[in-house]
């Protein structure tokens, strides 16, 4: 299996999941990925004991797919930072790496003193790489954000999602969904970066906020926007249709079909060819493409009734073979069994740390087209040792670490 990332460290210095799951991107790449967590408190994030209101893990388990996701395949390292000796191991780690990757806050970076010229000053190749709210110039550079708020609130997206009719802003789409986003940016900033170290041997620094990748993730609108001026205009729930064959219709079941076919004409008499109305493809309203959309509120209508007449997996039957662009709606469940993700092994096997075989979303980039293979997370401070004696430390030296409470 191919893993270009082979051969390269990376040192992580951060909590919860925008910085980190570009650190899981990295391993899943082959990259030795150290993660450094605080001696006493571990990540942040292992504190969540409940995640959209249910509990973030099984009776008994370790397994806890918040800590997996964006975890897996690293080492973990217990080391208080405050303290002198600690941050003397972070600098020996920092020695041997080729990246340091952080989400600390500009003062908490300076007090323990891992900001750039901290870390530059003792190792000048290294990529130093920065996930941020909100980027590292400006009056809110110094401010935290999720994603939740800088991404998903503050990046346009909630607006984007909220029709002009609606009671409520609507909720991001899954839990650390600008954060995955995010981490996969990051991971791709850091392989050009060294890429381009390869070819001039400087180092450039990487930084990546979620305002900015939010900014990204809505840049059609962003840049209409921009063009006229002002605000675009907020659409209903229901919005008018120009295209009958773009948008969503329920089924008997309550499913939902989603039709993105952009070229009416070109689709229309194969379509209704496929849902047993060659009736309308003779349909006088509906013989052009300009006469579908000038008569698309009644072809709508006419498609309403049809769609509701069959269950969910009918219709998927029905149109499995058209031409046109088409799908169905899935919920998380829905996708963890979608036959196309597996069939690309972007669902990926681990075996949890009691020894039972778990399953986690894989990373989307493959390499010549073979599933990625991952391991699970660590378990807080799992590799304490490991990394210590690595470095050359005796029993004597952990000894004394963990007395000093620098090191679990």
């Amino acid at each position: 299996m191919t893993r270009p990332m082979e051969g390269i460290r990376v040192l992580e210095v951060a909590q919860f999941t925008f910085v980190p799951a570009a650190g899981a991107v990295l391993a899943d790449w082959g990259a030795d990925v150290i993660k450094v967590e605080h001696a006493e408190k571990g990540d942040a994030q292992r504190g969540l004991l409940k995640v959209l209101g249910l509990e973030s893990a099984s009776e008994g388990s370790t397994f806890v797919p918040i800590m997996e996701g964006p975890n897996r395949g690293k080492r973990s390292i217990g080391l208080a930072l405050e303290k002198d000796e600690a941050r003397e191991v972070l600098y020996e780690l920092v020695r041997s790496s080729d990246v340091f990757l952080t989400n600390f806050l500009p003062d908490a970076r300076r007090r323990l003193g891992i900001d750039v010229d901290d870390i530059r000053a003792i190792n000048p190749d290294i990529i130093y790489t920065l996930g941020s709210g909100f980027g590292p110039n400006g009056p809110d550079a110094g401010k935290g954000g999720y994603d939740g708020t800088a991404f998903w609130a503050r990046g346009g997206s909630a607006d984007g999602a909220t029709p002009s009719d609606s009671e409520f802003l609507a909720r991001m789409p899954g839990g650390a969904y600008g954060d995955n986003i995010g981490g996969m940016t990051i991971a791709g900033g850091i392989t050009a970066a060294l890429f381009h170290r390869m070819r001039t041997g400087e180092a450039p620094v990487v930084d990546v906020s979620l305002l900015g990748v939010g900014a990204w993730a809505t840049q059609f609108n962003v840049n209409l926007a921009m063009m006229m001026g002002g605000p675009l205009p907020k659409h209903p729930k229901k919005m008018p249709s120009k295209n009958p064959l773009t948008g969503v219709y329920q089924t008997s079941d309550s499913g939902w079909i989603q039709l993105v076919m952009l070229q009416p004409g070109r689709y229309w008499e194969e379509f209704v060819t496929a849902i047993d109305r060659k009736d309308l493809a003779e349909d006088p309203r509906f013989a052009s493409a300009d006469l579908i959309m000038e008569n698309a509120d009644a072809a709508v209508e006419i498609l309403e009734a049809e769609f509701a007449a069959r269950t969910r997996d009918e219709w998927v039957e029905v149109l499995g073979e058209i031409e046109g662009q088409w799908s169905i709606v899935q919920n998380a469940w829905d996708l963890a069994q979608d036959v196309q993700l597996r069939e690309n092994g972007q669902i990926a096997s681990v075996v949890d740390a009691e020894g039972v075989p778990r399953e986690l979303v894989a990373s989307p980039v493959q390499f010549d087209r073979k599933p990625l293979e991952i391991t699970r997370a660590p378990l807080f401070a799992e590799h304490t040792d490991e990394i210590l004696l690595g470095l050359g430390k005796s029993d004597e030296d952990l000894i004394n670490l963990k007395i000093a409470g620098a090191a679990t």
